[in-house]
């Protein structure tokens, strides 16, 4: 049979499609701009015909309707980075929670540890051979492919054929449905003069032929915005944005001096606007990935001058890290900010850096904490941290004692809150 006629054997409706899952299996869902938000929807009119359905994902956009208070006791979700669709839920003790570092998640389908028997995909439409492409999230989706019982895809003439090791055949696909849809954007808004700030410290520590690793948000946007006449930096990193797109365009990333990975934007998902998505379609420059490829430490590390920049809760003055949850609240997740914080310091002139602003709630609230909150996760350790910024400075922590952590922290610290810090630090005996 050729792939042509096992697709079109294999396409039905989305209600049709999930009419295969099971009370009690565990259904994977990929998420960012590939949620499948028309198999959810369908899968949430089954609900009272289905028990202890588990679904497990990483960070899922837009409103999701499995993880509403009806839906308890027929799906719960079993998140691996936590977002707005499901927070409430895990918080309210309706879904549940894995800490884990990124680019171990392809590891627990591979291994069995979290073994799946459905997978939700995302994808692009086929190419003459039969490959469809998971377009803009690669991530752990390509291991739950690779690995569930059962593979239904959702196909959308609006996802970008994304290249990389980000393939799989029709004749893996189990069920498949056809969707014509926007994919979720992402807007930029413009970063704030506390962003910008800090965007330009970060940018003096960058310098020609970098590797850049950038998340989410004004920070980033403002590093790439302050970057100036730099030249011939890299990209290896989880998202793509429209900040490093118009980067490219601009002539700033190259990648040419890149050690691993040399001329290519590495990637394991992207999210942005339409125009972002149109950029990386069969675009030979973008390479997107499994996580447990890019985010892999001894990977990343492959990378000279490597500078992972990743951004925080709060911060200790010891220099400990909080940046999956607020207090006992659980807000996101590990992420890959190990990942890459880990690499970059085995790089060969590597920097990582741990970006924010140095107060929170409208500047009432101090990020530079004596103590974590009671019930604080610590995600990156002080053992692990090197560089702090915020609007007032850089903190250089790695190798120094706790005395001389405390100072340099308190000294990028909001002054309104400097005399308070030192004065619990001289009360726990950290400065004199």
């Amino acid at each position: 049979m050729s792939w042509v006629d096992d697709y079109k054997k294999k396409l039905g409706t989305a209600e049709e499609a999930v009419s295969v899952i099971k009370s009690g299996q565990r259904v994977y869902i990929s998420g960012n701009a590939a949620t499948p938000y028309v198999l959810m929807k369908a899968l949430a009119k089954r609900k009272d015909e289905l028990q202890d359905v588990e679904l497990t994902h990483v960070l899922l956009l837009g409103d999701d309707p499995l993880s509403k208070p009806d839906m308890e006791g027929h799906f719960r979700h079993n998140s691996l980075f936590v977002g707005p669709a499901d927070r409430k839920a895990i918080n309210e003790g309706r879904a549940d929670y894995v800490p884990i570092f990124l680019h171990q998640i392809p590891g627990l389908f591979k291994k069995g540890l979290l073994p799946l028997d459905v997978a939700l995909l995302h994808l692009s439409p086929p190419d003459e051979h039969g490959f469809m492409s998971l377009g803009v999230e690669v991530l752990a989706s390509k291991a739950a492919a690779e690995t569930a019982k059962l593979v239904i895809a959702q196909i959308n003439d609006r996802m970008p054929r994304v290249l990389g090791d980000s393939f799989i055949h029709v004749s893996r696909v189990n069920k498949i449905v056809e969707i014509s849809e926007p994919l979720p954007q992402l807007e930029q808004s413009p970063s704030t003069e506390v962003e910008m700030k800090i965007g330009k410290y970060i940018a003096d520590l960058i310098d020609d032929g970098s590797t850049l690793q950038l998340g989410i948000g004004g920070i980033p946007d403002a590093v790439l915005a302050s970057l100036g006449n730099r030249r011939d930096l890299g990209i290896h990193t989880e998202m793509l944005s429209d900040g490093v797109m118009e980067a490219i365009e601009r002539g700033i990333i190259t990648g040419v001096k890149k050690t691993f990975h040399p001329n290519k934007v590495v990637i394991t998902f992207a999210l942005g606007s339409a125009r972002l998505y149109e950029f990386i379609d069969n675009n030979p420059i973008i390479e997107a990935h499994p996580t447990d490829y890019v985010n892999h430490p001894f990977l990343v590390a492959q990378n000279d001058n490597m500078i992972a920049i990743n951004s925080a809760i709060e911060v200790d003055i010891t220099g400990q890290v909080c940046s999956d949850s607020i207090g006992t609240y659980i807000y996101s997740g590990f992420g890959g900010q190990v990942d890459f914080i880990r690499g970059a310091a085995h790089s060969k002139g590597g920097k990582p850096i741990i970006a924010m602003p140095s107060t929170a709630k409208d500047g009432g609230m101090t990020r530079i904490v004596p103590f974590l909150k009671q019930g604080a996760g610590v995600v990156t350790t002080r053992g692990d941290v090197h560089y702090i910024v915020t609007e007032y400075g850089v903190a250089y922590l790695h190798g120094k004692n706790l005395q001389e952590r405390t100072k340099a922290l308190i000294n990028i610290a909001h002054p309104k809150f400097r005399a308070d810090l030192i004065w619990e630090a001289k009360n726990r005996n950290l400065i004199k």
